[in-house]
């Protein structure tokens, strides 16, 4: 079973929630597709890593608290907290030694296409599919600079097509539930204006997998980590609604 983990910085505790309901139920990821947020927590996991010790992680490093970062030279964010963290927990810096095969994507914002990595450097990887533009500094690649992934995929299927039987998808950027939104803040209009323009892909992309988990997190900003618990448990419940879908697809039921 392919696992496909989609981007939204805080909110991808959610992912966090629907992997400890997979464990649960037993349901065994074979192949790890992440991007941004869901690449971190994609990478942290295929290295054996449990989604409670990963949220405890992911609660107290600074990329989901903008405060905590130092100024780069060039007025970005460094994401050296991140690189430091995946060090910490996944110790060899290659895709090669991690538990589940994994695949990041990240965008070549020099050609303006999306690029998928599974194998050799991992964290400069991770770090890249992770690093919003205008926020934090890009990941330099050969003669590319490489941002977050979300941009042109937020929800990447392909690397598992052909390689899975089965492919579930976990988006955690669905930011409406029928109400017209209000009153929105400078930051959470630019936010829902990125979600917007990416929302087609994500659509599309949706129906290549076999079952598709899409927690409700409208009240949670994307940077937000104080209600990382809560999300975490938006995420699982999410899961555990579609339970008996989930041990159909798989074959446990």
């Amino acid at each position: 079973m392919g696992l496909v983990l989609s981007g939204g910085g805080a909110r991808c505790a959610a992912h966090l929630g629907v992997l400890k309901a997979l464990d649960e139920l037993d349901i065994k990821v074979s192949a790890l597709s992440g991007v941004s947020g869901g690449a971190i927590v994609g990478a942290l996991y295929a290295a054996g890593n449990s989604p409670d010790v990963i949220l405890e992680v992911l609660k107290n490093i600074a990329y989901f608290g903008i405060a905590e970062f130092a100024w780069f030279k060039n007025g970005l964010f460094t994401m050296n907290a991140l690189r430091n963290t995946l060090g910490d927990m996944i110790g060899r810096d290659n895709f090669e030694d991690l538990k589940i095969p994994f695949y990041v994507t990240a965008t070549d914002i020099t050609m303006g296409n999306s690029m998928v990595f599974s194998k050799g450097e991992l964290f400069s990887m991770v770090v890249a599919s992770a690093s919003i533009p205008v926020i934090f500094e890009p990941v330099l690649y050969d003669e590319s600079q490489l941002v977050d992934g979300g941009i042109l995929n937020n929800l990447p299927v392909e690397p598992l097509s052909g390689k899975c039987d089965v492919i579930i998808g976990c988006h955690v950027n669905k930011l409406y539930d029928g109400a017209r939104v209000v009153g929105l803040s400078n930051i959470s209009m630019i936010e829902h204006c990125f979600h917007l323009a990416i929302g087609d892909k994500v659509m599309q992309n949706s129906k290549l997998c076999d079952l598709f988990i899409e927690p409700l997190l409208a009240s949670y900003r994307m940077f937000d980590m104080k209600h990382a618990d809560d999300i975490f448990k938006v995420g699982y419940h999410a899961a555990m609604d579609q339970k008996e879908s989930l041990l159909h697809i798989t074959g446990l039921k």
